[in-house]
């Protein structure tokens, strides 16, 4: 049960690194706390998006599972969106 959580614990931590990544290198966004403020926010999306997988779970079934123990749709759309917020407050903070 523990290696249950624990995956699904570091499956949201890839995906909320994966995002700064993205966001930061890739992208090319400026941000406030630059890559440690874009990675804090990223961590909360994609944990959020897994709160949001377990509350609406009837809702979200008919996305792909992975190893049918981790959906990753919902942490990478959550994450997603909030980077995107984040870069948007960020850039009219200059």
């Amino acid at each position: 049960m523990t290696t249950f959580y624990l995956t699904i614990g570091l499956t949201y931590l890839v995906i909320g690194f994966a995002m700064t990544i993205l966001f930061i290198f890739i992208l090319r966004k400026p941000f406030i706390g630059r890559f440690w403020g874009a990675l804090i926010v990223a961590l909360v999306g994609s944990f959020l998006g897994g709160l949001i997988h377990y509350f609406f779970e009837d809702i979200i079934q008919t996305l792909a599972n992975l190893n049918n123990s981790v959906n990753v749709f919902p942490p990478l759309i959550a994450s997603y969106i909030l980077v995107r917020i984040y870069s948007r407050i960020s850039e009219h903070r200059d």
